[in-house]
């Protein structure tokens, strides 16, 4: 009779922890395909196998909340099935802030790069787009889109951050950053990671350093400095072969340009890129890669979700060198220039035909660039 009794009892307990496992496993699947940031609210050109689009997990909110509003044409998609997770082909806007303030609220996008993340080949294509390029800005609010009727690339982000007011639409920075690219290239990108110069420098010392190989020497001392430093000693003087960098000194390398210029500056860029993927993919870090990964995840902005995330996660170790290609406009194309620009006068600018733009975003996007 006592055993009887017990028999209710004990189906009631399971049925309980039952429920909360299922509620828990709804809970955490939930989440894992949740936006850990405002998502962009474009419309994508990419789709994933199971028919969503490749933003559809974590731009899943209402209408108006920043979800995917659209799918447009994409030009050539890999043929075949996604060896990592369902999409076939993501574009990832990812940006450099030179800024200090963990909110970012205020700063420049001096670094601006869009990602093609092809899950299938698998292959990653990384276009620079220079800093200096002459744009218009939309959705700006109604009060100032007349007085910012021009303005440099960089500054979308400036005046799409909150600590602005320029901008109410989604995604703050980053969003008004990708709306401009939008709107005047006609190249959309489905999600965004943003990195301010604190978490860069976390992110470097958080892996150890990085080790990048020069063939000859780097000077990223002030100049002037010369006499100062004859012996070449300054952490910001890079020597010919192999240097180890840690956060702040690859901070100062990607960000030399004094004696150097942009292009060759976005060259250091792709150096230090490059270093990094080598030691995320290294024996000593990539069992502990997903820990390491959410660990740097509150110093930076993205609307990226934890399952897009695992998905990259899963591609990184399995591209080689030759799979990675860093791509830019030619060197022919860039003539410097004057322009007047809103609140801000006079400026240097890339004098570049947007035309021409467009066309090699076109060909970027159907991956048809020839390696450089």
């Amino acid at each position: 009779m006592e055993e009887n009794k017990k028999k209710p009892i004990l189906a009631i307990v399971l049925g309980i922890l039952l429920l909360i496992v299922v509620a828990g496993g709804i809970f955490v699947l939930a989440n894992w395909n949740r936006s850990l940031g405002e998502p962009l609210g474009l419309p994508t050109r990419t789709s994933s196998t199971s028919g969503g689009s490749a933003g559809s997990g974590s731009n899943s909110g209402a209408a108006g909340e920043g979800e995917q509003t659209g799918v447009i044409t994409l030009p050539t998609e890999p043929v075949g099935e996604p060896i990592c997770g369902d999409n076939k082909i993501m574009y990832l806007l990812a940006a450099g802030i030179d800024s200090t303030d963990p909110e970012y609220l205020y700063g420049l996008s001096d670094v601006i790069r869009v990602m093609r993340i092809d899950f299938v080949t698998p292959k990653v294509t990384v276009m620079t787009l220079p800093r200096d390029l002459e744009v218009q800005i939309p959705d700006l609010i109604p009060s100032v889109q007349d007085e910012i009727y021009n303005a440099k690339l960089n500054q979308a982000y400036f005046y799409g951050g909150p600590g602005m007011g320029f901008y109410e639409g989604p995604g703050g920075g980053p969003g008004l950053l990708a709306r401009t690219i939008a709107y005047n290239y006609d190249l959309y990108v489905d999600h965004y990671v943003a990195v301010n110069m604190v978490a860069f420098e976390k992110i470097v010392n958080a892996i150890g350093g990085v080790d990048v190989y020069l063939n000859e020497p780097v000077d990223c001392r002030p100049k002037g400095m010369e006499a100062e430093d004859p012996l070449y000693q300054r952490p910001d003087y890079f020597q010919p072969g192999m240097n180890h960098m840690d956060g702040a000194r690859a901070l100062t390398f990607v960000r030399c340009r004094e004696r150097y210029g942009d292009l060759i500056r976005a060259e250091h860029q792709s150096m230090v890129l490059m270093a990094i993927k080598d030691k995320l993919t290294s024996p000593s870090l990539i069992s502990s890669l997903p820990k390491l990964v959410s660990t740097m995840l509150d110093d930076v902005q993205t609307d990226l979700s934890m399952a897009q995330i695992q998905q990259l996660i899963c591609l990184l170790p399995k591209l080689e060198d030759d799979q990675i290609q860093f791509v830019r406009f030619p060197d022919e194309w860039m003539v410097q220039g004057w322009a007047d620009i809103a609140r801000v006068g006079r400026a240097f600018i890339w004098d570049i035909p947007k035309e021409k733009i467009i066309e090699f975003c076109d060909l970027f996007e159907a991956d048809a660039l020839p390696p450089q």
